[in-house]
C-alpha cells in the first residue's frame, strides 16, 4: 500500500499482502492457472484430474488487525492460510510480509521467518504429551535457540497472559480442552511473532469453552495488538472476532469487508444464506446503521419541542451512544421514546442518529431493508410493532 503527498513520497506497507494467489494440485498446474484466468471453471479442471484449491485470492491485512477467512469445508481457506507462511508454495501470485516477498525466499530464510516472525495456532492443540505445560509453551523459543532461563521466563509470561499461571508444571493430559488450546496460544505468543495464523483454532472446543477462548483472544488483542489471520467455518465467530472478513467459496473470495458490510449488503445469495441466522442485534453497531444527524432537525420531542440543532438532538435523545455500540443496546431507549438515539464521537460531537423506524428496518431483510411506516405521532404502527416483536424475540 503506497501513498504520495506533494513532493514528499511516503510509502506505507501493509503487514501482510496476498497478490493474486493460486494453488493448484494435480497435473500441469501452471497450465491450469492460465485456464482459470481465461474463465475455465473449477469443475472442468477437476474432470481433468486437477484441483484448484485457491483461485486469484488478493487482500491486505494491516498491523494490529484481526482478518478472518471463513467458508465451508473445501472452500480453500486452510490452503490459503498455509501459503501465507510458506508451508505451501503458491502455484502463482505473491505473499508480501512487511513488504518482503516470501515466495522468493530460500527454504532456510523462510524457516527463519516462520520461527521468529510468524506463529501458527492449530485446530488440534499439537502439544507434546511428554513435556510440561511450561516446556510446551516455550517450545518455539527452544527451536529458535533461546537460552533456557530466558525461554522459561517468556513462556511463563505468555501462560499468565492466557490465564494459566500456576499450571506451568502440569502435563497436557491434566488440562481441559480449553486449557490445552490456551497452551497452544501461549506457545505462539511466547515467540513474540508479528503475525499469528490461527487455523480453526477453536473449532474442536465445546460451545461455552469456545466462546471463552474468543473472549480471551479479544482481551489479549486489546493489550498485544497482534496481526492475526483467523480461519473459521462459523460466521458468528467471524463476525465476533474479525475487523475484516473474507468469505470463500470454491477457492475464490466472494466477498471482502467488515462484519457490517457482509451482514447488511451480502454480495450474493451464497453469502446471504450464511447471514440469515446471525444475531444481527449483537453484530451491527450504531455507527453502521445511523442516519445523517440533520434528519433529526425539525422533528419534535414527545413533548412537542422542535429540535433545531445538534445540541437539541443530544439533549432530547433517550440515549447517547458511541458509534461502536451494538444495536441491542438501542432497543430499550428506542421503545421508550419517539426521539432518535444520538450517536457521538470521542469528543462528544453529534455524528449521527438512529430513529426507531431505522432500527426496526435493519432487523429485517438484509438485501432490501424497508423503513416501516410511522403513525401520526411519530411512533411505529401496530403492524410494525408486531413484526418488530417477532424480530426481537428471535434475537433474544
Amino acid at each position: 500500500m503506497r501513498a504520495v503527498f506533494g513532493s514528499k513520497r511516503e510509502v506505507y506497507v501493509s503487514r501482510l499482502e496476498a497478490e493474486h494467489l493460486y494453488k493448484v494440485f494435480g497435473k500441469r498446474p501452471d497450465q491450469a492457472v492460465r485456464k482459470l484466468e481465461n474463465g475455465v471453471g473449477r469443475d472442468e479442471l477437476r474432470a481433468d484430474g486437477t484441483t484448484a484449491a485457491v483461485i486469484d485470492a488478493s487482500f491486505t491485512v494491516e498491523p494490529g488487525q484481526i482478518f478472518v477467512v471463513m467458508g465451508l469445508s473445501g472452500s480453500g481457506k486452510s490452503t490459503l492460510l498455509r501459503m501465507l507462511n510458506g508451508l505451501l508454495e503458491p502455484t502463482a501470485g505473491r505473499v508480501l510480509f512487511d513488504g518482503q516477498d516470501l515466495t522468493t525466499l530460500s527454504p532456510r530464510d523462510l524457516r527463519a521467518v516462520r520461527s521468529t516472525k510468524i506463529s501458527m495456532v492449530f485446530q488440534h492443540f499439537a502439544l507434546f504429551p511428554h513435556r510440561s505445560v511450561l516446556e510446551n509453551a516455550g517450545y518455539g523459543l527452544e527451536v529458535q535457540g533461546v537460552a533456557r532461563a530466558e525461554r522459561e521466563r517468556r513462556a511463563a509470561e505468555a501462560l499468565e497472559l492466557c490465564g494459566l499461571a500456576g499450571w506451568e508444571k502440569s502435563w497436557p493430559d491434566e488440562l481441559s480442552g480449553g486449557m490445552q488450546q490456551r497452551v497452544g496460544l501461549a506457545r505462539a505468543l511466547a515467540t513474540d511473532a508479528d503475525l499469528l495464523l490461527m487455523d480453526e483454532s477453536f473449532s474442536a472446543l465445546d460451545p461455552l469453552i469456545r466462546r471463552d477462548m474468543q473472549d480471551q483472544l479479544l482481551e489479549l488483542q486489546k493489550t498485544l495488538k497482534k496481526t492475526i489471520v483467523f480461519i473459521t467455518h462459523d460466521l458468528n465467530e467471524a463476525m465476533r472476532l474479525g475487523d475484516r472478513i473474507a468469505v470463500m467459496r470454491d477457492g475464490r473470495i466472494v466477498q471482502l469487508g467488515t462484519a457490517e458490510d457482509i451482514l447488511v449488503t451480502p454480495a450474493n445469495d451464497y453469502v446471504a444464506s450464511f447471514t440469515q441466522d446471525v444475531d444481527r442485534s449483537r453484530v451491527l453497531t450504531a455507527g453502521a446503521i445511523m442516519a445523517d444527524p440533520e434528519t433529526a432537525f425539525g422533528t419534535r420531542t414527545d413533548g412537542g419541542k422542535e429540535l433545531r440543532d445538534a445540541q437539541d438532538v443530544i439533549a432530547a435523545a433517550p440515549a447517547v451512544v458511541s458509534a461502536d455500540a451494538p444495536i441491542i443496546e438501542l432497543f430499550t431507549p428506542c421503545s421508550a421514546s419517539g426521539v432518535a438515539v444520538a450517536v457521538t464521537d470521542d469528543d462528544g460531537e453529534l455524528i449521527g442518529v438512529v430513529p426507531r423506524a431505522r432500527l426496526l428496518a435493519v432487523l429485517g431483510e438484509p438485501m432490501k431493508p424497508e423503513i416501516p411506516a410511522q403513525s401520526p405521532q411519530g411512533g411505529v404502527t401496530a403492524a410494525d410493532g408486531a413484526a418488530a416483536g417477532k424480530e426481537v424475540a428471535a434475537h433474544a
